[in-house]
């Protein structure tokens, strides 16, 4: 090959490189997707935790849903009022007032409360407990497992396992959601961070069964509900329910159930 060919092949490269780099840039100039200015800056006023508890692809997923109208300026339950009053300041909106939440584990059943009915050797997930008889070593097969998924899930450090029970520490979490949607057990819950009293199990069954399983169960015997005032508590499939919005903070009916299930939230 002589150095004329050389050069052609040099030319006839760099020429199509040209096009395509031309081709492009009018292309891009042309075809660009105009965005919202509106949305880099609610995705900056946002955590940039992206863990999905708004129910969005990550913090950019919730800022243009908020900028297109289809999510409040509060949606982020992570970042909480002070987030909510920035967003809504972006949009021009009033954010309302957001409610402080945090995850709560319905459950007291302690290695020392919980009778098992074998021992279990194997891999140490909650979910994995589904296929093994009973769905765990526990007798009560409502009670948390105590392997702690929830706590591998938690970007906060607000989970950890106690004694065999998953405790939520409420000034860390940030009501994610996370830990809920990985419980095989659908023991957590969110409730109001300023909640006084919740029942802490989630059993279902009779009283004498709950007994022979757990010696810290809901018995569902409807003391509390008798010594309750305001009527903020109903026993319903053979376990108390405490409204939150009814509920004043008495303590009447902690003190009143036998089993000492009803506990003060934190």
């Amino acid at each position: 090959m002589n150095i004329t060919e050389i050069i052609i092949a040099v030319a006839c490269v760099g020429g199509v490189g040209l096009f395509i780099g031309v081709f492009l840039g009018i292309a891009g100039k042309y075809l660009q997707v105009e965005t919202d200015p509106r949305e880099e800056a609610v995705l900056a006023a946002l955590p940039g935790n992206n863990c999905g508890g708004c129910g969005y692809a990550g913090c950019s997923g919730l800022a243009a849903a908020i900028v297109k109208g289809e999510a409040a300026p509060g949606t982020c339950p992570v970042g909480g009022s002070a987030v909510a009053a920035e967003v809504g300041k972006i949009m021009g909106v009033d954010a309302g007032n957001i409610t402080r939440q945090t995850a709560y584990v319905k459950c007291n059943g302690t290695c020392d409360s919980t009778k098992t009915d074998y021992d279990y050797i194997g891999i140490k997930d909650c979910k994995m407990l589904s296929f093994v008889p009973n769905g765990g070593p526990k007798s009560c097969n409502y009670g948390c497992l105590g392997f702690g998924n929830c706590v591998k899930v938690c970007q906060f450090d607000a989970i950890s396992v106690v004694n065999g029970v998953a405790v939520v520490n409420a000034d860390k979490c940030k009501a994610c959601g996370k830990c809920i949607a990985e419980c095989p057990k659908h023991l957590i819950e969110l409730i109001p961070y300023s909640s006084k009293y919740m029942v802490q199990c989630h059993s279902n069954e009779k009283g004498p069964v709950v007994m022979k399983a757990c010696s810290t169960g809901c018995i569902g015997c409807g003391l509390c509900v008798k010594e309750c005032t305001v009527g903020a508590i109903t026993v319903q499939d053979a376990l108390a329910y405490i409204d939150q919005d009814k509920c004043i903070g008495c303590g009447a009916c902690a003190e009143k159930c036998p089993k000492k299930i009803i506990s003060r939230v934190y």
